[in-house]
């Protein structure tokens, strides 16, 4: 199923795409073996980069207004594509992935800062992504509070770049790698969620 085929798959008036990250060394490898092969803060594969690109060019003709980005590399990686757009890109943590495996541990603002310089992360605290294990409740409170501030919010059409774990919560969908769904932010939170890709 292609970027494109599946961002219509809620077509109910959004008014937010959701990006799930290109594929990353972690998924590359941890999807041949299930197991946590402990690379933290994992880069985009080449077919990562490739998904990128491809979602890019998917959403070439929406108007996107505002791209909101989870700090870890993988997802700053994958808005690259977007960035000939003149949209303003904001990094926030609470859009991160649910803390599970070594993915999940970030990299300092500081060496964010070097890697990626034409975004700000001077607000992000020196340890932004959860201690330990993070509980479904956890993320889901997180979600909640995301769909809250989007409902606020001025900007009419949002690209969110995140995470499997994170887009679950807030939609109760498993989106792959590099694929993207519509939101719309007024409809209910998911009743019920399967925690497993």
């Amino acid at each position: 199923m292609t970027a494109r085929r599946l961002g219509r798959a809620l077509d109910v008036g959004a008014n937010m795409y959701l990006l799930r990250h290109g594929q990353s060394y972690f998924n590359l490898h941890f999807t041949e073996t299930r197991r946590d092969p402990g690379i933290e803060d994992p880069e985009l594969t080449a077919l990562g980069h490739e998904q990128a690109r491809a979602a890019a060019a998917a959403l070439a003709r929406r108007e996107i207004t505002r791209i909101i980005v989870s700090p870890y590399t993988r997802a700053l990686q994958t808005v690259a594509p977007f960035a000939g757009r003149g949209v303003p890109v904001e990094v926030w943590p609470g859009v991160r992935e649910r803390t599970a495996f070594a993915c999940d541990v970030g990299s300092r603002p500081d060496e964010l800062a070097a890697r990626f310089p034409h975004y700000s992360f001077g607000h992000l605290p020196a340890r932004w992504w959860h201690d330990e294990v993070e509980s479904e409740a956890e993320t889901v409170a997180r979600a909640a509070l995301f769909r809250a501030a989007m409902r606020e919010a001025d900007h009419e059409t949002t690209l969110l770049v995140s995470h499997w774990g994170f887009i679950l919560a807030l939609t109760g969908i498993s989106v792959m790698n590099g694929m993207f769904i519509e939101y719309d932010l007024a409809s209910a939170p998911p009743d019920e969620l399967v925690w497993r890709p």
